[in-house]
């Protein structure tokens, strides 16, 4: 006979463990299935990866940082035994539970198949994270066989990767991180640059990201986006690496690595690159602006001095449009995640058409009971954040908790 369960969480990641303890504050009887083990995602980046946030902005609800280190940047190891220590706490994780189905049940209430058994649920909670899949551009389909495409998940270091120059497509943290690596590391790199915005890493002797948090930056909500499709836009570029460091396109260009635009196609070994390399910089310059102002704006309304930020020095910008492959070790893609949820979730309408759930404060609006959490930009731009998720986590335990006529 099918198990059957008040509410289950899917996903022991920062989501669905915030989720959790939430949940049981409010004596809610429930489980968390986890298809690996929690915080297991974190392991799966490359080698020398750290968060790019202070370790002081991991601030999840019952575990918040409290070692001897709070400006520094954890490794993924350490996010990993952070999050298994958390989930230890709380006691609801049944790991090795892979979620393979889950479907409505015909009088309300859910069904999820996992490896051989079958549970029923009266409420789901998704917190399977924000970066699902990573995402494979349709410009490197016709990458000749010979030439290794490596995606964010599948890069590990620079020695894992055959001999020879390296692509690397993309222009957010991951990509400007992985590129500084392997160019730090001797590999000659070509950068197919995209317009994420940048900013230096500390300023009037405070981080990017105390800077950005005492302004409305992370407040900002769904519907303060110029289109949808913003809300797949890149993160401000930056690195955690090495105690926190100043990474863009200058520091990336100052270590020999050569900048392109934004990459067309890729026919056999032969890679083209748009003429925008140009645009492409004044894009990012313009983002470095906007947080130059964000960051006079929280002076001005706190009462402090204005530190002085400069603007960018110029930065060569030709660059051919064609590139010859053969040779090369490996294209790294780096250009973002999107959704798996509709490959196991049977819910016609559950998402938009860009992959991210149709919802009201989390709840589907076409699965009543089913709600989400930890999905970025789900109510504001810091849902999918260690300092963010927490709030989400609130917010969708209090309304289960409603919809169970249970105490709030």
């Amino acid at each position: 006979m099918p198990e059957e369960i008040d509410v289950v969480v899917v996903g022991a990641g920062q989501a669905g463990l915030a989720t959790s303890h939430e949940l049981g504050l409010r004596g809610i009887e429930h489980v968390v299935l986890e298809a690996s083990e929690p915080g297991s995602s974190w392991l799966g980046r490359w080698d020398s990866f750290t968060l790019v946030g202070p370790n002081h902005t991991v601030r999840l609800p019952g575990a918040a940082y409290a070692g001897d280190d709070p400006d520094g940047f954890m490794s993924r190891t350490e996010v990993a035994d952070h999050l298994r220590a958390y989930a230890g706490r709380l006691g609801r994780v049944r790991s090795g539970m892979p979620v393979h189905g889950l479907w409505p049940r015909e009088h309300g209430g859910y069904e999820l198949r996992t490896d051989g058994d079958t549970i029923r649920s009266r409420v789901v909670v998704v917190a399977t994270g924000a970066y699902q899949r990573p995402l494979r551009p349709a410009a490197v389909r016709g990458l000749a066989p010979d030439v290794p495409c490596v995606d964010v998940l599948g890069y590990r270091n620079p020695a894992g990767l055959p001999d020879g120059p390296v692509l690397v497509v993309g222009s957010g943290q991951s990509a400007c991180q992985i590129a500084e690596e392997l160019a730090v590391s001797g590999r000659d790199v070509v950068m197919a640059c995209g317009r994420a915005p940048w900013f230096l890493r500390r300023v009037g002797g405070r981080d990017l990201f105390e800077w950005l948090m005492d302004s409305p930056f992370y407040e900002q909500t769904p519907d303060q986006l110029a289109t949808p499709a913003a809300r797949h836009g890149a993160n401000v570029q930056a690195s955690g690496g090495g105690g926190g460091h100043d990474l863009h396109y200058r520091t990336l260009a100052a270590l020999g690595v050569r900048l392109m635009g934004h990459l067309l196609e890729v026919d056999g070994h032969t890679a083209r690159f748009a003429p925008d390399l140009a645009e492409v910089i004044a894009a990012g310059d313009a983002g470095f602006r906007f947080v130059r102002d964000t960051v006079v704006g929280v002076c001005r309304d706190g009462g402090m001095p204005v530190p002085d930020i400069p603007e960018p020095r110029p930065l060569d910008t030709t660059a051919p449009t064609e590139l010859d492959l053969r040779g090369f070790g490996a294209v790294v893609v780096a250009t973002g995640f999107r959704s798996r949820y509709t490959e196991w979730i049977d819910v016609p309408g559950l998402v938009d058409d860009q992959g991210f759930p149709v919802h009201v404060d989390g709840e589907s609006v076409v699965a009543p009971d089913l709600h989400f959490v930890g999905v970025h930009f789900l109510r504001r731009r810091r849902s999918s954040l260690l300092f963010g998720v927490g709030d989400d986590a609130t917010a969708t335990a209090t309304r289960v908790a409603v919809r169970l006529a249970l105490p709030t």
